[in-house]
């Protein structure tokens, strides 16, 4: 009966570390995760939008891996959905 409440015991730091590092690091990572998702999801013709190389863009057609963007009236270039990094609001 002893050994039961001294494996308990010497489990719970273990535990209680993982449940903060749970709801510290990887819960909002996770939202994060699910929210960029969900914008890159809803990028329409139109949205000015900047790449993960500082690139600030206008998307011209959303494409199923790619989204075609506008750098100047000449340029319209094809880049991956993985490389937006976030949408701007004017």
């Amino acid at each position: 009966m002893q050994a039961d409440g001294n494996v308990f015991a010497s489990l719970l730091p273990l535990i209680v570390l993982f449940a903060i590092f749970y709801f510290l690091v990887i819960r909002p990572q996770q939202k994060q995760a699910k929210s960029h998702k969900e914008m890159i999801a809803a990028l329409k013709k139109g949205d000015k939008v900047i790449t993960n190389g500082g690139i600030i863009c206008e998307v011209v057609k959303p494409e199923d891996d790619f989204i075609k963007v506008k750098l100047n009236e000449e340029v319209i270039i094809k880049v991956s959905r993985d490389y937006i990094a976030k949408k701007i609001d004017e």
